[in-house]
């Protein structure tokens, strides 16, 4: 993009000007719609849901076998949700602005296999993929109990393919692991952003990574490349894969139940305000599409972004999506924030989820660790630093009063709100390496 366009997409879009300053931003979408009328956008319905949430259950036994750590869960993968009040107090000190209503914190950080939300969706794409192999060659009913995968049988058969993925770190963990437990061949494409830990971690498991010194667009570029030249090889696709997608929305439904038994309300009198860090946005995308589902109009989801790797704010606010990435106006993606360091947003789920996001904002690196450190040292609970985007999101929404008059939500509303921070990653992070962290942040 010439600097004639990006003058004129300034002047059409003054927001942008803020971006490349690198300036912390937070924009309300003026195009918020309801369910009924933004559902049809998506392509995607309750029924895919189900579909998704029935196959992991299958697979359930499988995992048990294959992650002992799920036992606890009988193979279901799921995180638990925390009240964070110190964190909240803290918050609300430091902002000098009053959240009303109750923190909390759901800690995908924490999910069995691999430690982040990418856990959802990966894992769900590469069991998705193997279901679909092992029935089309006869050795697989659906109504099989899925535990004999964990056998060399199965193992053998996997082997004769091979899985590829480009990734900043997460999502190439999580399919990584998941793929080379079942007998795949895989290679994890990553950035030049990706921590050495997780490269190391992913050898380990005897994952092939073939390391990149660009980011994370060229990584995935890579990657479709090696999957076009096999046709052995299955590519997965974090930009445009509904398999994906889907992966991370039963999420919705497992939040419902959870807070049933916390005995936590969610209606017309008490919204809920769920804040999500994004990357490519899959992730965010599908938890926010699933929650959608499962709590209509009363759930608003708002995405949170490193000022260095906007791209989902770029893409929606100009209406441009992938089209356009942050690079084109100047911005480096370059952010501690690894799983986020993405220039270039999925326009699959931009143009899906656009009118069901309330609304997008941006924040600095240095906050991300200083809320790093707040919440190890309030809260005992330690995150990577891309997982604290989200903590700035309840300052936003309760400093913004023109958002809340157009979306109806008035005082009393908001002292029964339900504020949650979706915790994306940190379960695995080296010890040494969170000493690190905390000790950039300052705290």
């Amino acid at each position: 993009m010439n600097a004639l366009n990006i003058e004129k997409l300034v002047s059409e879009f003054p927001l942008v000007k803020q971006l490349i300053a690198l300036e912390e931003v937070c924009w309300f979408n003026p195009n918020i719609t309801t369910l009924a009328e933004g559902l049809p956008h998506v392509g995607l319905d309750q029924t895919n849901i189900k579909d998704a949430s029935e196959r992991l259950a299958r697979f359930a036994p499988y995992l048990m076998k294959a992650f002992p750590e799920t036992a606890p869960s009988k193979g279901i993968i799921e995180s638990e949700v925390v009240a964070i009040p110190a964190m909240k107090k803290v918050l609300e000190q430091q902002y000098d602005t009053q959240i009303t209503g109750q923190l909390l914190l759901k800690k995908d950080s924490h999910l069995p296999i691999s430690g982040s939300i990418k856990a959802r969706g990966g894992i769900y794409e590469v069991l998705t993929h193997a279901e679909k192999l092992a029935l089309e060659a006869g050795l697989l009913s659906e109504s099989d109990d899925y535990s004999k995968l964990f056998t060399d049988e199965f193992r053998d058969f996997f082997k004769q393919y091979s899985i590829a993925v480009g990734s900043t770190g997460n999502l190439g963990m999580s399919i990584g692991i998941m793929s080379a437990k079942l007998g795949f061949s895989v290679s994890v494409h990553m950035s030049a952003d990706a921590r050495e830990w997780k490269k190391s971690k992913l050898r380990a498991h005897g994952v092939t990574v073939v390391e990149y010194e660009e980011d994370y667009g060229v990584a995935v570029e890579q990657g479709r490349k090696e999957a076009e030249n096999d046709p052995s090889c299955f590519f997965i696709d974090d930009e445009n894969s509904q398999t994906l997608f889907l992966g991370y929305s039963v999420a919705g439904e497992r939040v419902k139940k959870q807070f049933d038994d916390m005995g936590i309300t969610v209606d017309e009198q008490h919204p809920l305000f769920v804040y999500l860090p994004c990357g490519v946005g899959g992730g965010p995308g599908g938890v926010a599409f699933g929650l959608k589902m499962a709590f209509g109009d009363n759930v608003h989801c708002i995405f949170a972004e490193p000022t260095h790797s906007p791209c989902m704010l770029l893409g929606v606010h100009t209406g441009l999506h992938d089209a356009i990435a942050v690079q084109d106006i100047g911005i480096d993606n370059i952010t501690a924030a690894d799983g986020l360091a993405v220039g270039r947003a999925s326009g699959f789920v931009g143009r899906a989820m656009e009118r069901l996001l309330d609304g997008y904002y941006t924040v600095t690196d240095e906050r991300m660790y200083h809320h790093l450190g707040e919440l190890s040292k309030h809260e005992d609970i330690q995150l990577e630093p891309s997982a604290l985007a989200g903590l700035l999101g309840p300052v936003w929404v309760s400093g913004n009063k023109e958002y809340r008059e157009r979306v109806q939500l008035d005082d009393h509303k908001m002292k029964n709100a339900t504020h949650l921070v979706w915790a994306t990653g940190g379960g695995m992070v080296p010890e040494e390496e969170m000493a690190s962290y905390i000790a950039k942040s300052g705290c």
